[in-house]
């Protein structure tokens, strides 16, 4: 990589954590963590209440992570937990009075969200060369074996 692809990739990568950084301090703003506000802004747009793998899929994250994640909006009292009427398995998730009222104070759409539908905008080709990249990139930093955490989630 020449010095100036070297440069702006690192452009690139500075704008998508400062705009990461922007949501993480909206929801500080809020006192939530950047992964909390995630899920909440998730469960507001789709709309509908969500299983936890649903949940995770949109999300584009792990369902232990997420499970990890919603157990703490829940204890707050933002998220509700129900069992399906058409699925007593099936345990479906969904915004508080409290939990949309935290949603209305944050930005329109978080930055993880934005993150998410770019990736997900981009086509086939690339999307398999960014993440063939992107791996190559965590190896050489010596990061592979790091968790894959949600974005600003704080570790257990």
């Amino acid at each position: 990589m020449t010095t100036n692809h070297a440069t702006e990739s690192m452009d690139a990568f500075r704008r998508i954590v400062q705009a990461l950084r922007s949501s993480h301090r909206a929801a500080s703003d809020v006192d939530l963590t950047g992964a909390q506000l995630f899920v909440l802004s998730t469960l507001a747009r789709v709309g509908r209440p969500m299983g936890v793998n649903e949940l995770a899929e949109e999300t584009r994250t792990d369902q232990s992570t997420v499970s990890v994640v919603v157990g703490r909006v829940v204890e707050r009292g933002l998220v509700k937990r129900k069992r399906s009427a058409t699925d007593t398995r099936r345990v479906e998730l969904s915004l508080t009075a409290r939990g949309r009222a935290v949603v209305r104070k944050t930005p329109a759409t978080v930055a993880q969200q934005r993150l998410a539908d770019a990736l997900a905008r981009l086509s086939r080709a690339d999307a398999a060369a960014l993440s063939r990249i992107l791996k190559k990139v965590v190896g050489l930093m010596g990061e592979e074996e790091a968790p894959a955490r949600m974005l600003f989630d704080e570790p257990a």
